[in-house]
């Protein structure tokens, strides 16, 4: 499956207001896999950003001066977005200006709904880790990816720290190379091992009697503080 990343930065927080999309990034993966290949471009947007906007991303009006309109790129967007799956962390958002985007250029543009699919990982992570803090930076402590370098929003940069935070929310990113004795599975991109069925028994090694007589007055300990048998010991009961 080809799925490509996206995030956007905007002048503002409502399209009806006439807030326009500034910067769009976007990273492709493909079998879990990141591609290496992008979209990235910053865009005029005829109009000035809000005070409050520029604090979260840093872009200014100044910098955007000599850069394109969203029609100018419109035709190479779509071309790497089309019939992807769409990634995107509050996606009614960055889909709410693409297609307000689409919607003031004129002609049979459609919404981006009509040239690819779209999966929100932000209602994804609301059904994993409910009544929690589910933003990026929140899902990045929560799953170990390395943000350091996101001191200010950055379409491209979100993009590919979001590609990170979904792999690990749907189950990491499978090995970027196949060992010997490994094969790839069929449809979802998992990696399963094969073991060698020649291979050297296991050894086992079991607790002596010092080891056994700790644990069990480190269980006594529990159970007296707490006033009930610990689940190890309650689950080694019979019936």
């Amino acid at each position: 499956m080809r799925q490509v990343v996206l995030d956007t930065e905007t002048t503002g927080l409502e399209p009806s207001e006439g807030h326009r999309i500034i910067e769009i990034g976007c990273v492709e993966m493909e079998k879990r896999r990141l591609t290496g290949k992008t979209f990235h471009q910053y865009l005029q947007p005829d109009r000035m950003i809000d005070a409050g906007a520029i604090e979260v991303h840093g872009i200014t009006n100044e910098f955007l001066a000599d850069k394109p309109r969203f029609a100018d790129v419109v035709e190479e967007f779509l071309d790497f977005v089309r019939d992807a799956e769409l990634i995107i962390h509050n996606a009614p958002f960055d889909v709410g200006f693409i297609n307000h985007e689409l919607s003031q250029l004129g002609g049979d543009w459609g919404r981006l709904q009509d040239h690819c699919s779209i999966l929100d990982t932000l209602t994804m992570a609301r059904k994993l880790h409910p009544g929690q803090k589910n933003n990026l930076d929140a899902l990045c402590k929560r799953y170990d990816v390395d943000n350091s370098n996101r001191e200010l929003h950055g379409a491209l940069l979100d993009s590919e720290i979001l590609a990170d935070v979904y792999l690990a929310m749907t189950g990491g990113q499978t090995a970027l190379s196949l060992e010997a004795g490994m094969e790839e599975g069929a449809s979802n991109g998992e990696v399963i091992r094969r073991l060698d069925f020649k291979r050297p028994r296991l050894k086992v090694i079991y607790a002596d009697h010092e080891e056994l007589a700790a644990h069990d007055a480190r269980l006594a300990d529990i159970e007296k503080s707490h006033g009930a048998p610990p689940v190890w010991r309650r689950e080694s009961e019979p019936g």
